[in-house]
């Protein structure tokens, strides 16, 4: 075939930038991919399982695991004793034990494990332990905690301007009380670990996890083994939304040291009740709040207290809570503020991240306060929120000093408002509701504006390796994690578009603590913004090299020579890719590289909680239509209209993807999502009987999504930006729908916590 005629075929489309299918949906769909419980058990493998405390705060005399290793199949029980390590795990504030020990802090947590030749063997097994403890008074509520300055933290207070002196001239005030609930994670796929013994005391450990570098960490550091003599493998999650983020580490600690006790491989995977009871949730929030305001609806005073259920140790509860903070503003200038955060300490599950890390909790609090306000003055809370929102030239710097230089909210909330026929819809609404003695409907709009990057600086960085082969083929490897996020797929589109071959000639392999080392999170949204910049530089390099080869070939500069469809182009010739890289190869040209990336301009003081921990912000709004039925108290969402912004998108169909399913999660977390912890500490909703998340039937038959079409005013990979979390508070408008439903019953909306449950709304309707 001639180069003219080759021309003709060649595919330009870029790999970026256009909707195309998440690398593993066709081999996941067919049941053929891989995750950790279908990988082949090496010969002598054995199974084990948590044994969990009974009671929730007591002074523990002993464990007996007489009656459990007298179980045919039984081999060992494993416990603190057989730690050859630190018995603390290497968590940040050093504050949780391995295994229970001097006391227990919560039902559930582990204080061994009992190990079988098969799961099942070991889960009858662990139930047969016999505890020895002896019960101390449990604290269960973040109000009780709080009264007894019972904290994992130290309290942290944010303040700008003096709000109680603007409260005192305020024209009106509110003042306020209302609690928000914890979510649980619920992945398909449950936390799971397989530890192998390799030569030389060296282990290989795979693991379900967000975390790859913290579970090595974690794993080495209860070993006592340098870091190098642990590497952990991860291809893919089931699943994580946070709550694999630090608490998979546990399940590879634990499984590691029952591996190097009985020197055989050792695979832990927890049952859905036992990953209920035993992991931790989204933190559950209590506020009290003062907040003055004029005859227009202008902020102007907020005093603001966040009581923040940790549970029985810090785990990431500090940057949570902190988040929170940041997040308090959501879209509005704060400029009277105080916001106290006390991080309460009780005996509960330690909470953990979860989707948005805080920020949800942070963006609720101020909605409600809009809601609110609007319906104290008679006035749409739409002209409320645009009201307040953040200016340009003024009014355009957070409460913690970061100024929003790239603030779309009131072009993107008009122009909802505009497309959704919002106006229209609430007069409508109200006509309804008149003529409806029973069903009464509610109408929201909220917007989003929320911080990207990692509050920890230190996590925001990246590697990444590009290696292409001989044939032309090209394998990335990066720290990030896959998750069903769409991480690997967009991250092979950056670097197929950088190196100018089709998206089909990049695969995207395991997150492998042996290739990139000291690995962030993949959390904070932060995935592919991290490990897609990386990789694209990797990418870069060997095009660099390629290019400067070619160059040498034709006679030309280097950067005449272009990469585009699998061909690499000067003025004097085109090439196949293919036939370059070969080429390279046989004159000895490097075909691999590495790249690193860290975030720019991102820095804050951890004391005063003020600088610029973000470097950027995502936007977004949504409306929302719901209807309730005042005997009841059930709830609907009939209408969902959404514009979020989402810079150039790398992939449309899988940001959209994020969008729903983020907004899906956030009207769980606001509507059934209700756990309920009994008086003596045990999780009542510990399945999924009695635990509901959203179904098929809950999704609205209205359901629109679009894209604001403008790139990331930050240099950000191809123009992207950040779209895990965002979408995720965009469902507040959802439980402002329907405290606006109530109010239009007669009910008492200022009543309502979340999740609003049938019963909740039947008691705020009723209030």
């Amino acid at each position: 075939m001639n180069a003219p005629d080759l021309k003709l075929m060649v595919d330009n489309t870029p790999a970026a930038g256009v909707s195309r299918f998440h690398e593993s949906a066709k081999a996941q769909v067919a049941g053929a991919v891989t995750y950790i419980d279908d990988i082949p058990e090496v010969r002598g493998t054995l199974h084990a399982a948590p044994v969990c405390s009974p009671v929730a705060h007591g002074v523990l005399r002993g464990i007996d695991p007489s009656a459990a290793l007298a179980l045919p199949g039984v081999r060992a029980f494993i416990g603190v004793a057989d730690i050859p390590g630190d018995t603390l795990l290497a968590a940040f504030a050093h504050d949780e034990p391995v295994f229970a020990q001097g006391t227990v802090q919560f039902i559930g947590q582990v204080g061994g494990l009992i190990v079988a030749d098969d799961a099942m063997t070991a889960r009858r097994a662990a139930r047969l332990v016999n505890w020895d403890i002896v019960p101390l008074h449990p604290v269960l509520s973040v109000h009780e905690a709080h009264a007894l300055e019972s904290y994992v933290l130290p309290p942290v207070q944010v303040k700008r301007g003096d709000a109680q002196a603007a409260l005192a001239r305020a024209a009106h005030t509110l003042e306020g009380s209302f609690e928000v609930g914890g979510q649980e994670h619920f992945y398909l796929e449950g936390q799971i670990a397989y530890v192998l013994p390799l030569e030389q005391n060296q282990w290989w450990v795979y693991s379900s996890t967000q975390h790859p570098g913290e579970v090595q960490h974690w794993v080495s550091h209860a070993l006592g083994l340098s870091n190098h003599a642990v590497t952990v493998e991860c291809r893919r999650m089931g699943g994580g939304f946070g709550g694999k983020e630090t608490q998979a580490g546990h399940l590879a600690v634990w499984a590691a040291v029952a591996a190097n006790k009985l020197k055989c491989p050792v695979k832990l995977r927890l049952d859905r009740d036992d990953d209920f009871m035993i992991t931790g949730k989204r933190h559950p929030f209590a506020y009290h709040y003062r907040v003055g305001f004029d005859d227009t609806g202008l902020l102007c005073g907020l005093d603001l207290e966040m009581l923040v259920n940790c549970g029985f140790s810090a785990d990431l509860s500090g940057p949570v809570a902190d988040r929170a903070i940041f997040h308090a503003d959501n879209a509005y200038f704060l400029e009277d503020v105080a916001i106290h955060s006390y991080r309460c300490k009780t005996n509960t599950q330690s909470h953990t991240a979860f989707r948005g890390f805080g920020g949800p909790q942070g963006v609720i609090v101020i909605e409600r306060i809009m809601g609110d306000i609007a319906r104290a003055l008679g006035t749409d809370p739409l002209d409320v929120r645009l009201r307040n929102l953040y200016g340009i030239e003024d009014r355009n710097t957070t409460h913690y000093q970061m100024q929003v230089e790239d603030n779309i909210l009131e072009p993107l909330m008009t122009q909802l408002a505009l497309t959704s026929g919002y106006r229209e819809r609430r007069e409508q609404i109200e006509s309804f509701n008149a003529q409806s003695p029973v069903i009464k409907k509610g109408l929201a709009l909220t917007p989003v504006k929320f911080g990207i990057s990692f509050t920890a600086t230190l996590f925001n960085q990246a590697g990444a390796l590009v290696h292409v082969y001989t044939d032309g083929s090209v394998q990335v490897n990066h720290g990030g994690t896959e998750m069903g996020q769409g991480l690997n797929t967009k991250v092979a589109a950056i670097v197929a578009d950088e190196l100018g071959v089709p998206f089909e000639r990049v695969l995207s392999t395991a997150s492998d603590t042996s290739k990139v080392p000291n690995a962030s999170a993949t959390a904070a949204s932060a995935g592919t913004d991290l490990n897609g910049r990386a990789a694209q530089f990797a990418a870069r390099q060997v095009r660099q090299n390629l290019a400067a080869f070619v160059a040498g070939l034709d006679g030309v500069g280097a950067g005449a020579v272009r990469f585009e469809g699998g061909q690499v182009i000067t003025e004097k010739s085109t090439r196949r890719w293919e036939a370059v890289v070969g080429a390279a190869y046989a004159n000895r040209i490097q075909l691999w590289s590495d790249g690193f990336y860290r975030t720019p301009k991102i820095h804050y003081d951890k004391t005063t909680m003020l600088g610029r921990p973000f470097y950027y912000f995502a936007y977004g709004a949504a409306v929302t239509e719901v209807a309730i039925d005042t005997l009841t108290g059930e709830s609907r969402v009939l209408k969902v209209d959404v514009l979020h912004d989402v810079g150039r998108s790398i992939n449309p169909a899988i940001d959209i993807g994020q969008i729903e399913g983020g907004f899906v999660q956030g009207m769980g977390w606001l509507t059934t999502e209700q756990l309920v912890w009994k008086a003596n500490g045990a999780l009542a909703t510990h399945a999924p009987s009695t635990y509901k998340i959203p179904a098929t039937g809950d999704i609205p038959a209205h359901f629109k999504v679009d894209l604001w079409p403008e790139a990331n005013r930050e240099d950000n990979v191809h123009g992207s930006k950040a779209v895990g979390e965002p979408p995720f508070m965009l469902a507040i408008s959802v439980f402002e729908a329907l405290r606006d439903a109530v109010a239009q019953a007669g009910g008492k909306p200022e009543a309502m916590n979340a999740p609003a449950t049938a019963e909740e709304v039947l008691r705020a309707v009723g209030s």
